[in-house]
């Protein structure tokens, strides 16, 4: 009897154990009403966790040190009233399960990413978020599906049957208006409409010349400022800062008043391009946007298309010929700051004959060696550095002082909860989408495993051969040197956030080392400076990065002189 109730003792023991250790079985079912769409719907399914109501979830999610939770999964046919279940199984960012978030108060909100159907001239078929006018944003995006939030609590027994609708979704973007100044132009791109198997279109915000309706007999050199998505021209304002304006302090540059110091540069600009000894020109900010980004980084590729031969030949001379552009190599002038860096130097190097100068400010990586830490030639795996007893994250965002607040790591799973198939609409995709090849599906060759961060050399040895500016340069420079002498300028802080300056390093020991006939630009790099420094030794960034379009001018201006062919219209714009 004795060894009975001992052996039933030991069962109930190891039974309450068992519950003891068996994990929670967390369930949150998503689904969407038929007020917000009667069709069913493919895109990505995110379900977002924060620990604040200062914004919604969907507007706090990023991999910084303040990065909130969230939870992704493909979609196919989801019709109204369809429940798509997220359990311990879907992965995550910062928390990899649901199982990992900690007990305590959150706000739940959920976002379907909507995905359209693409055939592409390839002859693949592909499932991408098409750009609504919003610059490829998909906690914004119109058309895009999402619930109200509402505050949860996680206790011991994890989420248990928690239910999400989407009830709302985010309306249409209303098109900006021409001005005096500035005039806004949208074409079908042929080149890419062909392509993508839909019409596409390609934009521009035209800023005018003084004087431009009063010289109808004078054409203008081109001023192109590459860059995101801008959805109108930037930094033009034709009156001064409004009194009653309220201060608002930037946390990024640590500075009070920010928004005021907005305005009044602004209307500085505008002061400065109406008095009368500034050069006119016409200066475009161009809208191309891709599914995989807000931007295509303004070169041909294997799966976003030839957005390269798009821009150059059929949107800036149809600017032109609107606008009364010069239309020669020589009146055509490049310049940007990081996307827009590498896009100024890049078109610049892809098209030598096409522009007379670039003027890349803090560049995305123009030589993989320096990918930003990762030499993607040389190392095995992108997340860790190589050690035999240790393991070590390779940093991928810090300050001026050294502080780092992300990893490569935890930036690309971040991404891979956004989107898989390059799709989160991110940094390290969008370089994906641009330089790899296509996969058998059609969607860009991964360089590294997303999840691991090992490295695909074949698909490496494809970006150095098409991509990788320092490697082209040197590999071709007995035929495009003659083409871009003096037609190189670069400049870059040597605390550069996401580490560009180290790219720049091999850039420039190329160009200044071995050139023959010589290079005849300048690299310049600014102490301490941060992203993204563009060449002014001193004044601060926050102020720097707002006079882009006057900076370069007078290197622009003795580019002209120096370079214009004989015959060339030096006078009718001078006025």
């Amino acid at each position: 009897m004795k060894n009975h109730l001992l052996l039933l003792l030991g069962i109930t023991l190891l039974l309450i154990s068992c519950n003891l250790n068996k994990p929670i079985e967390n369930s949150v079912k998503v689904s969407f009403t038929n007020s917000v769409s009667e069709t069913s719907l493919d895109g990505r399914l995110l379900l977002m966790f924060s620990t604040n109501d200062e914004k919604e979830p969907r507007f706090q999610i990023n991999s910084g040190l303040n990065a909130q939770i969230v939870f992704g999964m493909d979609v196919e046919g989801m019709k109204p009233g369809d429940e798509f279940e997220f359990t311990n199984m879907i992965f995550g960012f910062p928390y990899k399960s649901l199982l990992d978030i900690p007990k305590g108060e959150y706000y739940v909100q959920a976002l379907l990413h909507t995905y359209e159907t693409f055939d592409l001239a390839t002859g693949h078929t592909v499932k991408l978020p098409m750009d609504n006018g919003e610059g490829q944003q998909w906690n914004r995006s119109p058309g895009n599906l999402y619930s109200e939030p509402f505050k949860v609590s996680i206790g011991d027994n994890g989420i248990q049957n928690l239910k999400v609708s989407m009830d709302k979704v985010i309306p249409p973007i209303e098109e900006v208006k021409d001005t005096e100044w500035i005039k806004h132009i949208k074409i079908k791109s042929e080149k890419l409409s062909e392509f993508w198997g839909r019409d596409m279109y390609l934009g521009a915000h035209i800023l005018l010349p003084k004087g431009f309706k009063e010289h109808p007999e004078a054409e203008y050199p081109l001023m192109v400022f590459q860059g995101h998505f801008p959805s109108d021209f930037g930094g033009f304002r034709t009156t001064p800062p409004n009194p009653d304006t309220k201060p608002e302090y930037s946390a990024r540059f640590d500075v009070e008043g920010y928004n005021i110091v907005q305005q009044q540069e602004a209307y500085d600009f505008y002061t400065r391009w109406n008095e009368p000894d500034f050069p006119r020109f016409l200066i475009i900010e161009i809208q191309h946007p891709t599914p995989y980004y807000d931007d295509s980084y303004a070169v041909n590729s294997a799966s976003q298309g030839p957005y390269g031969d798009a821009i150059t030949y059929e949107l800036i001379p149809y600017i032109e010929k609107e606008f009364r552009g010069i239309g020669e190599g020589w009146s055509r002038f490049l310049y940007g700051g990081s996307t827009g860096g590498w896009e100024a130097l890049a078109v610049q190097v892809k098209y030598p004959q096409e522009y007379n100068g670039c003027f890349a400010a803090c560049p995305d990586p123009i030589d993989f060696r320096a990918y930003c830490l990762t030499d993607i030639y040389e190392d095995e795996n992108a997340y860790y550095y190589k050690s035999q007893n240790k393991q070590l994250e390779v940093p991928a965002h810090r300050d001026y002082l050294g502080n780092i607040s992300s990893t490569i790591k935890d930036e690309n799973h971040l991404e891979l909860v956004l989107g898989t198939k390059s799709r989160s609409g991110q940094q390290w995709d969008i370089w994906e989408a641009t330089y790899s090849p296509q996969n058998e599906e059609g969607y860009p060759e991964r360089i590294w495993d997303k999840m691991t961060g090992d490295i695909n050399p074949e698909v490496a040895k494809y970006w150095q051969e098409n991509y990788d500016l320092r490697h082209i340069l040197e590999r071709d420079w007995d035929k495009l040197g003659d083409n871009l002498k003096g037609k190189i300028h670069i400049y870059c802080g040597d605390m550069d956030n996401y580490y560009l300056n180290n790219a720049v390093y091999l850039m420039e020991d190329f160009l200044e080392q071995t050139t023959e006939p010589y290079y005849e630009g300048e690299v310049l790099y600014g102490d301490r400076a941060e992203h993204c420094w563009n060449g002014d030794p001193e004044l601060p960034n926050h102020i720097t990065r707002m006079r882009y379009n006057t900076m370069y001018v007078p290197k622009i201006m003795k580019r002209i002189e120096e370079s214009a062919p004989e015959g060339a219209d030096l006078k009718s714009w001078r006025y």
